[in-house]
């Protein structure tokens, strides 16, 4: 049985930011999120997040996490004054406590089950992450002998010049056996440069502790600020986007695409250059994206073609052709075999099946039947300055250049409307409209106009 306690309670002051330092973002998910996320696998009993700075700020930003549970820090005073606060939450429970940093975004599942693993064999009362750094500066010293057996840990600020000679530095992931460290927590002594009870302390303190080296350093990089993050950024843009051309899917000019972790891929998408791709999307096979493009909450079906366009928590189906330079947003729902072209937008718009909406036009809050096309700079007028407004328009009708459809209004099946039309009226099937001033030419205009 393992219980999690998970450090956010920290304001993070060299991010410069008013935002707390564990809700900054990385690929999709914000840092604590990332780290709560990689202690799934282990099936924790409890999730415990222990919140300081902006607590209810921080609360708010993971509510849609079920069954997670906050313990509150309300003054900073270190790692090991943040542990004491679980003593009363935490009383009578017999199994362990895993012990992570809210800003190690980059910790894999399996590194945490090793460590687990490790502490459980060999019966220790504590283990800790560990990893040999070339540049160990910043980060506490381990001390061990020829058995990975702990010996002393020193934080950074408080080496000696020898003592940081050594490399190993300490990951701030621990896990503890729990009955042996809250007979400890309460006796903690701020004996140190910073005033501040520091959890490693207890580490001398609580019996057999053991190093877990980690295999791969970049994995217990912690965020601390905008370098960092940008840094850490690259490696997972680095993990995502090899392990996507090692399931079928070809990059063009990897180094040009980012890809959120959140993302989801199948086999045989192309990904053109400069194209982004954010949050909960989904492109399915024979898909080829950008150059160019922005694809954000959005679910893209087999064989569509986006070009230099935005497509932003959308739906289109397959064979459908968007782009260059259109919009969808709004939640917009694009049927199979559609063409949206050059300077569409569609927003709250929903196209029926092999629709055309070539170029130069602007659906808002408009549903449109199959086998429609929209002639150029067509525009829903959705918006009468208080209240958006609904279009409908039926099967097989087309509308003529520069015809403005101003809503509340419905077309019905096989309506023709003229160009330069503006309907303001409902129109029943297989019809012709015109909506527009019969045409009057007044000869000798220009030289009247000039003697007046």
């Amino acid at each position: 049985m393992v219980v999690v306690a998970i450090l956010a309670a920290g304001r993070g002051t060299r991010m410069k930011s008013n935002l707390p330092k564990v809700l900054h973002s990385l690929g999709g998910r914000s840092l604590v999120e990332r780290v709560i996320e990689s202690v799934e696998p282990l099936s924790p009993s409890r999730r415990i997040v222990i919140v300081g700075y902006q607590a209810e700020e921080v609360k708010a930003a993971m509510q849609s996490i079920p069954t997670l549970e906050f313990v509150e820090q309300t003054v900073q005073l270190g790692t090991g004054h943040a542990i004491q606060q679980l003593l009363p939450c935490l009383e009578g429970y017999t199994g362990n406590l895993l012990v992570l940093n809210g800003d190690l975004p980059l910790i894999r599942s399996a590194t945490l089950k090793q460590l687990l693993q490790t502490h459980q064999k060999n019966q220790n009362t504590a283990t800790i992450l560990t990893a040999n750094l070339n540049d160990p500066t910043g980060y506490g010293r381990v001390f061990c002998n020829n058995e990975s057996v702990v010996q002393q840990i020193v934080e950074h600020k408080d080496c000696t010049a020898d003592q940081k000679q050594n490399t190993r530095i300490n990951a701030g992931v621990y896990c503890f056996s729990w009955q042996n460290l809250a007979q400890v927590l309460p006796h903690l002594q701020a004996n140190n440069a910073q005033n501040e009870y520091y959890l490693t302390d207890t580490v001398t303190q609580v019996g057999k502790v053991m190093a877990v080296d980690v295999a791969d350093y970049q994995e217990i990089l912690g965020i601390n600020d905008r370098l960092q993050l940008a840094a850490a950024s690259e490696i997972l843009q680095r993990r995502v986007k090899e392990k996507w051309m090692l399931a079928g899917v070809t990059l063009i000019d990897p180094t040009s695409i980012t890809i959120d972790e959140t993302v989801e891929l199948q086999p045989d998408v192309i990904i053109e250059p400069q194209t982004h791709l954010r949050g909960n999307t989904v492109i399915e096979t024979g898909s080829r994206i950008g150059p160019g493009s922005l694809i954000e909450n959005s679910q893209l079906a087999e064989n569509v073609i986006v070009q230099y366009s935005v497509v932003t928590n959308s739906l289109v189906k397959a064979g459908t052709r968007i782009g260059p330079y259109a919009h969808l947003r709004g939640h917009a729902q694009v049927g199979a075999g559609c063409r949206v072209g050059n300077f569409v937008e569609l927003k709250n718009t929903r196209l029926g099946d092999r629709t055309n909406v070539a170029h130069l036009s602007y659906l808002g809050d408009a549903v449109t039947g199959d086998q429609v096309n929209i002639g150029a700079g067509t525009i829903t007028a959705n918006y009468d300055g208080v209240k958006k407004h609904p279009t409908k328009i039926g099967d097989r009708t087309q509308t003529g250049s520069n015809s403005v459809l101003v809503a509340p209004v419905t077309l019905g099946d096989d309506v023709y409307v003229a160009a330069g039309s503006a309907v303001t009226e409902d129109v029943p099937d297989d019809c012709l409209v015109i909506a527009r001033a019969r045409q009057v030419i007044k000869v000798g205009w220009r030289k009247r106009k000039a003697q007046s």
